[in-house]
């Protein structure tokens, strides 16, 4: 079981992982203002980490520019910010953990082969478990998935309470590494939190549904698992998440404080009107002297 949100540990340490395919938007800053408000009102370290897994959906330049972006709105982070296409061998030496428990298995199934023989999960097509215990002849291009079980995965997140998950069925046996070699954002964010001495992780609600399969996999590896909040993700008007797909507009850092404070508001938060003519500090005084969860719809 996770801990809950309020156990009291040590060393609060948090992070704001972006994907570098394009600029921030105001999505990703709500994102990151909560789990920044987060850390620093209860004196805890905040991370960066570029989440750059995947070589051709990253645009160039794009993690210079998110950087600089959370630097014009105020935002220190502590320590270096981890890239992780630099940590291949660490995902590797992951995987082969698990290899050695016997708990992975090459698949050499297409996505239409999966969509035409299983049911719909939680995220798409539930793997059927085709390729589980045989290995299908002349194909060599092979995926790796992890074994899963019906056992009940369980955490409570901290503004939607307990979360209840069975991966046999939501979701099937899971790709950690894909067949053209690249790893899996399930199997990464999990080394790379437990790397980092992650505590508590705070992100969109569109990340809901893969906490229980990070945290089986936590589970597995034998790492902690940390407290897991999931906020409230921005839409636009036809209820699609802002993302760079949905052309999401970028950050405006010309205006950094209107654009704070519209975030702190989206998150419930009810900073007085004349906030947004002052400076950047005095936004993050007033933001963390009044920063309340509880107040998060």
């Amino acid at each position: 079981m996770a801990p809950d949100w309020n156990t009291t540990l040590p060393n609060y340490r948090g992070r704001f992982a972006p994907s570098p395919t394009g600029p921030l938007h105001f999505g990703s800053l709500v994102a990151a203002v909560g789990s920044y408000l987060e850390a620093r009102s209860r004196q805890g370290e905040w991370l960066v980490r570029i989440e750059n897994l995947d070589p051709p959906r990253e645009v160039a330049g794009a993690a210079r520019e998110i950087l600089a972006t959370l630097e014009a709105l105020g935002m220190e982070w502590d320590g270096e910010v981890i890239y992780q296409s630099q940590r291949n061998e660490v995902y590797q030496a992951a995987l082969a953990v698990l290899e050695q428990q016997g708990l992975l298995y090459p698949c050499v199934c297409s996505r239409k082969e999966i969509a035409d023989s299983s049911i719909n999960g939680i995220d798409g097509p539930v793997y059927p478990g085709t390729c589980r215990g045989r290995f299908p002849a002349g194909r060599s291009s092979t995926a790796l998935r992890v074994l899963t079980h019906d056992d009940s995965i369980e955490f409570r997140d901290a503004l939607r309470g307990p979360i209840r998950q069975q991966l046999a069925s939501a979701t099937g046996d899971f790709v950690l590494r894909r067949a053209d070699g690249i790893y899996a954002y399930q199997l990464a964010v999990v080394v790379d939190d437990a790397a980092q001495g992650v505590t508590h992780v705070v992100r969109g609600v569109d990340l809901l549904d893969s906490t229980p399969r990070q945290i089986y996999l936590q589970q597995l590896l034998g790492y902690p698992t940390p407290a897991y909040m999931h906020l409230p993700v921005v839409t636009n008007a036809q209820g699609e998440k802002l993302s760079k797909q949905t052309q999401a507009t970028a950050v405006d850092v010309s205006m950094p404080v209107v654009q704070l404070v519209a975030a702190v508001r989206f998150l419930g938060q009810t900073p007085p009107a004349e906030l947004a003519e002052s400076n950047v500090a005095s936004f993050w005084r007033w933001a963390l002297e009044n920063w309340s969860p509880q107040k998060i719809p």
